[in-house]
Parts: C-alpha cells; sequence; structure tokens
C-alpha cells in the first residue's frame, strides 16, 4: 500500500456504523482506540463510557479502589465489632479489668503501666489488636472509630473544598474584571501561607471556643471544626486550576453560539461551561481525600485537629508515640492504616486521571452518527 493511500485511510476510516455514513476522522492510534472500543454490535458509547473501559483496564487501579472500598466498609461496621464482638466502646477504660484465657489470667494493664497486647482470637474478640496504654481501651475498637471520624472528615472537607472551587472559579474565569480581580487576591493571600500553619493556626483559635456563626454554634471537640478548617485552606489550590481551564473555555465557539441564543450567564456557567470540567473536578476530589486525611492527621497528632473525647487515626499515633519503645504496634497500626487509605486513593486518582486524560478526549455526536477526536476541547 502506498504512503498516499495509508494516509488517506488514517484521515477518514468508516465506522463500526457506516451504514449511517458516519465515519471517524483524527489520529490513527486514538481513531484505532475509539473503533476497537465501540464494539462489534456498532453502538457507540459516550466519553464517560470510554472512561469507564479505560479505567476498567487499569487492574491496579481498581485494585486500589477496592482496597479502599474495603476500609471504608470496616470503619462503618465499627458499631458491629464493638457490640457483637469486642463488647466494648471506643473510650470505655478496661484499667483494671482481667483476661481470663483458659487457666491464664491476664491484667489489661500492668501495674508498671504496660498494656496487654494483641490478642487477636484468644479472648473472643476482645483486644483484638491489644490495649492502648495507661486507660487500657480496646485498640481494635478505637482503630475502627478513629478511621470513622478520618473518613468523615477526609470526604466531607473533600466536598466543601469542590464547592467553594467550583463557585469561586466559576465566578471568577467567568465574569473577569474586578470580580476575578477580587477572587484571586483573596486565593492569592490564603495560598501565601503554608497549609499546615494556616491550619495549625486555626486549628488552635477555634479550639479553644468553638465557632460561632449567628445562631450556628460549633462546639470546640466537633469533628465540623477541622473539617471546615481544611475544606477552607485547600480551597485554592483547586479554584485557581479551574479558573485557568474556565479562561478558556469562555472563548470558544459554543460559549459564542450560548450567547448568541440569549443564553444567561447562569445557564453558561452551570450547563455548558461546568460539564466540561467535570472530569477535572473528579479527579481533585478523590486526591483530595487524600490530602485532607493527611492533614488531619497532622493536625491531630498536633493537638489542633480532633479533640477528646473524639478520635482519629492523628491522635492515636499521637497517644501511641509515648509509648513508642515499650508499644510500637500502638503508633504503627493507625499510621499502617493511614498509609493503605492514602495510597489506596492516591492510586485510584492516578488512574482516573489517565482514564479521563483531555489529550485523548473523544466527542460523539449521535445526532449525526459521528465521533471527532480532538487533542484538547470541551466534551
Amino acid at each position: 500500500m502506498s504512503p498516499e493511500s495509508e494516509k488517506s485511510r488514517n484521515e477518514a476510516v468508516p465506522s463500526p456504523g457506516a451504514a449511517s455514513g458516519g465515519t471517524i476522522s483524527g489520529d490513527p492510534e486514538l481513531v484505532a482506540e475509539v473503533e476497537g472500543e465501540a464494539g462489534g454490535d456498532g453502538q457507540r458509547g459516550g466519553p464517560w463510557a470510554i472512561a469507564w473501559r479505560r479505567l476498567r483496564r487499569n487492574k491496579f487501579a481498581l485494585f486500589a479502589l477496592g482496597v479502599f472500598l474495603l476500609i471504608v466498609i470496616c470503619c462503618v461496621l465499627a458499631p458491629v465489632w464493638a457490640n457483637h464482638v469486642a463488647h466494648t466502646g471506643p473510650n470505655t477504660t478496661h484499667t483494671l479489668e482481667k483476661l481470663h484465657e483458659g487457666n491464664e489470667v491476664k491484667e489489661v494493664v500492668e501495674p508498671s503501666g504496660k498494656s496487654i497486647g494483641p490478642q487477636w482470637f484468644a479472648a473472643g474478640g476482645k483486644f483484638f489488636l491489644g490495649a492502648d496504654g495507661h486507660l487500657g481501651r480496646d485498640e481494635m475498637v478505637r482503630l475502627l472509630y478513629g478511621g470513622r471520624a478520618s473518613l468523615f472528615i477526609g470526604i466531607v472537607a473533600a466536598i466543601i473544598t469542590t464547592i467553594l472551587s467550583v463557585v469561586f472559579a466559576l465566578l471568577a474565569g467567568y465574569y473577569g474584571g474586578f470580580t476575578d480581580t477580587v477572587i484571586s487576591r483573596v486565593m492569592d493571600v490564603i495560598w501565601a501561607f503554608p497549609v499546615v500553619l494556616l491550619s495549625l493556626a486555626l486549628g488552635i483559635v477555634l479550639a479553644v471556643g468553638g465557632l460561632v456563626i449567628g445562631p450556628i454554634h460549633v462546639k470546640s471537640s466537633s469533628l465540623w471544626i477541622p473539617t471546615l478548617i481544611i475544606g477552607f485552606v485547600y480551597t485554592p489550590y483547586m479554584a485557581r486550576p479551574l479558573r485557568g481551564e474556565i479562561l478558556a473555555l469562555r472563548e470558544k465557539e459554543f460559549i459564542e453560539a450560548a450567547v448568541a441564543q440569549g443564553a444567561g450567564s447562569t445557564r453558561i456557567m452551570f450547563l455548558e461551561i461546568l460539564p466540561n470540567l467535570m472530569s477535572t473536578i473528579i479527579v481533585f476530589f478523590t486526591l483530595n481525600i487524600a490530602n485532607n486525611m493527611l492533614l488531619e492527621a497532622v493536625l491531630s497528632y498536633l493537638g489542633a485537629g480532633v479533640q477528646p473525647p473524639s478520635s482519629s487515626w492523628g491522635t492515636m499515633i499521637s497517644e501511641g508515640f509515648q509509648a513508642l519503645y515499650s508499644q510500637p504496634l500502638l503508633t504503627i497500626i493507625p499510621g499502617t492504616a493511614i498509609l493503605l487509605t492514602v495510597l489506596s486513593v492516591n492510586v485510584f486518582g492516578d488512574g482516573l486521571r489517565d482514564a479521563l486524560d483531555p489529550k485523548s478526549k473523544v466527542r460523539f455526536e449521535a445526532r449525526s452518527g459521528t465521533a471527532d477526536t480532538e487533542a484538547i476541547g470541551p466534551v
């Protein structure tokens, strides 16, 4: 086959639904991918269906998602373990209690202050991972309940960051001018402070008297305090990239067409621009969960995060650090939980980013029966 024939074949490849007269044009490799993913029945999938097929082929990302979901399920079922297996609560102390294992009697907390180690199922599920220092609380129960707090802060703070970032980015990127200047300068001020130092300062201030906004009063021991702080300090790190994308999107032809048709600003922002940001928002959201959990652990370790009587993986590390040499598991266990959770979320986020790669986006036009591949452009 001559080079000219090969070039013409790549420029116009008949689609699986050739009967409808549609063709797929563009890069040869991407054309082959689209044709391969379209299936033998001639039916095409949308961009989200193609992204799902790409993600489904990434076994490592799916395994990471499975690990994360397993951790979430275990933490959600914490009351089941506490009530039906360990028969104790996360803050119940067992300082003077003794365990009877056959003919052997063990003290939960020895007179020297050293607590009992992991018992696995030898005591019927009690003190599966041992007890914490001095107070004799069940470490497994605290680990599960602490995971609930860490996951709550990580996910809810990511939702808060996403909402604030999308709203500010849409206003700044679409309207521009004075609105863009004010919002951008406020974001720059927040950006100028190191995340840990700003969060630590806000956490210490709000840990004293809580948060009071009109009729709303959030107690200093509430999980909402670190959640709101983390959701606030990470907003510029998501809003600024989104603003950059919106500045490019508002110059596109489909925005000009919407304006020519008489569409209002709200409709253009939320029905025209926002759908084209969804892939970026989803990737940012997953990665923010991991960052939020790490920041919560740092704040709790420093005493400015989750406050007693609540506990998180960060507070467990802080408490276990006092007995690091005599009972290292009190620090290693919650540290490993944070490591597995953050690593699984990051790996899955990377897989999502690859699946939603804007350089290989495909725009399907169902009405005309054609699919045009674009290097970068709105979907």
